[in-house]
C-alpha cells in the first residue's frame, strides 16, 4: 500500500456514502472512485470493515416484536 497523502475531505465524503457502497447502490464510475480511495487510505478500510461487520451482526439478529403498549407509545410520540 503506498504512502500517498489524500484530502481527508475525501474519507468524509467516501464515509457517507459506504452503506450504499456496500448495497451495491452507487454507479460504476463512483464506486471505482471509491475502490481506489481505498486502496491507499488505512482508515477507510478499518471503517469499512467495521461498517460490514456491523451489518453482517444485524443481520444475525433475531427479530422481536414490540408490545402493543410500547408500539402505541412509540407511535403517539412520532
Amino acid at each position: 500500500m503506498s504512502e500517498h497523502k489524500h484530502d481527508p475531505r475525501q474519507c468524509v465524503a467516501l464515509f457517507a456514502r459506504l452503506s450504499e457502497y456496500l448495497n451495491n447502490e452507487l454507479d460504476p464510475d463512483y464506486r471505482r472512485c471509491i475502490e481506489a480511495h481505498l486502496k491507499d487510505c488505512r482508515p477507510c478500510q478499518v471503517c469499512l470493515s467495521t461498517l460490514h461487520r456491523t451489518v453482517e451482526l444485524c443481520r444475525q439478529l433475531e427479530s422481536a416484536q414490540l408490545s402493543e403498549e410500547f408500539s402505541d407509545r412509540l407511535q403517539n410520540f412520532l
